[in-house]
């Protein structure tokens, strides 16, 4: 039988497809797809070796190597004895870099972090003597139990990666990665972050304390471990080479135009809502670009959805923004009031 002329007629939007033969006709993120495969490694090793002591905390996993790879610093908060610190020395063990603790005391001086120059009796000359910032991943204990004159000492090395003393400016090793702490329950003799080194983290992690079976998990592992000597079982087994390879991956990342607007429109929403006294300012627009990239490629993908940016939202933003006093007297917190924003923007598709 003969096929009748007119099922071969094509409907209008048939008419206006056009196939795609050559890789040149693609769009460049399709036409060049992204080999993610050294991120995935990298995470599935890095988060076997943490498994190994840590039980649970996914999350803050995830955002930890997440923010590695998108260049950026985290301050973790949370109650005491929830493996803040562990994690952190873990993660470091993990990785082939130096690594310097930093305990936050009231009496620490800014010489005591970045380092002072000092007399040679013998040259009869200065010379700069490092201090412990002067490593590759910097854990900061108790970041809020240091006054401002010793917590400022942060602000060129965090930002601009270098240390400046007596107008001579020592740059820092690659790669440069901050991890502090901070116990948001205790308040005397501590002090209060100031808004611009707050705005100097790319995410403010919250943690929480574990569920009841992993509690139960976590009395199993070391019921026979008083002095923690699995940590000894830890690994490393990532390098300085292997992090800057998996950062230039995560920066091709592709992000969609309508995507990037989202952004600046949850960003800007900050700004203008009712329930803040301080919005949100451009450097959280490209802290959430990054960090939604870096989740992506985590996730196996090699462009950025809608879900990834919400995922990383309040994460980012939520030691930025500052709720106005009416608020905070009426119970409101920050999660609520960032996940209000999110469900008012409409969100691409």
């Amino acid at each position: 039988m003969m096929p009748n002329e007119e099922d071969n007629e094509k409907t209008p939007m048939e008419e206006n497809i056009q196939p795609i033969e050559r890789e040149e006709d693609l769009p460049n993120w399709q036409a060049h797809q992204i080999n993610l495969s050294k991120v995935n490694i990298a995470v599935d090793r890095i988060k076997e070796e943490l498994h190994k002591v840590i039980i649970g905390q996914e999350e803050l996993l995830d955002l930890l190597i997440a923010s590695i790879f998108a260049q950026g610093h985290v301050l973790l908060e949370g109650v005491p004895g929830i493996a803040k610190t562990l994690t952190a020395k873990l993660l470091a063990q993990t990785i082939d870099l130096d690594f310097s603790r930093i305990q936050f005391t009231p009496d620490l001086m800014p010489s005591d972090v970045i380092g002072t120059t000092v007399y040679n009796m013998k040259t009869a000359e200065f010379t700069f003597s490092t201090g412990p910032v002067f490593s590759n991943i910097i854990l900061i204990d108790e970041i809020n139990r240091a006054p401002a004159k010793t917590q400022a000492a942060l602000f060129e090395v965090m930002e601009e990666y270098q240390v400046t003393v007596d107008g001579t400016t020592y740059p820092m090793s690659y790669p440069f990665f901050v991890i502090a702490t901070q116990n948001p329950i205790e308040q005397e003799g501590t002090y209060k972050l100031p808004e611009a080194q707050l705005d100097r983290f790319l995410m403010k992690i919250n943690l929480h304390y574990p569920k009841l079976e992993e509690e139960k998990s976590i009395l199993r592992r070391f019921r026979s471990d008083f002095n923690l000597e699995k940590r000894k079982e830890v690994i490393t087994v990532f390098s300085a080479e292997e992090i800057k390879e998996c950062q230039e991956i995560v920066e091709k990342v592709h992000i969609d135009d309508s995507l990037l607007d989202y952004i600046a429109e949850v960003v800007s929403s900050t700004r203008n809502s009712a329930d803040l006294f301080l919005g949100a300012s451009p450097r959280a627009s490209l802290a959430i670009l990054k960090t939604a990239k870096a989740i992506a490629a985590m996730a196996g993908r090699d462009f950025v959805t809608p879900e990834d940016i919400q995922y990383v939202a309040y994460p980012v933003l939520n030691h930025r923004i500052i709720l106005t006093p009416e608020r905070e007297m009426e119970g409101m917190d920050i999660k609520s009031v960032v996940q209000k924003i999110l469900k008012k923007i409409e969100v691409p598709r």
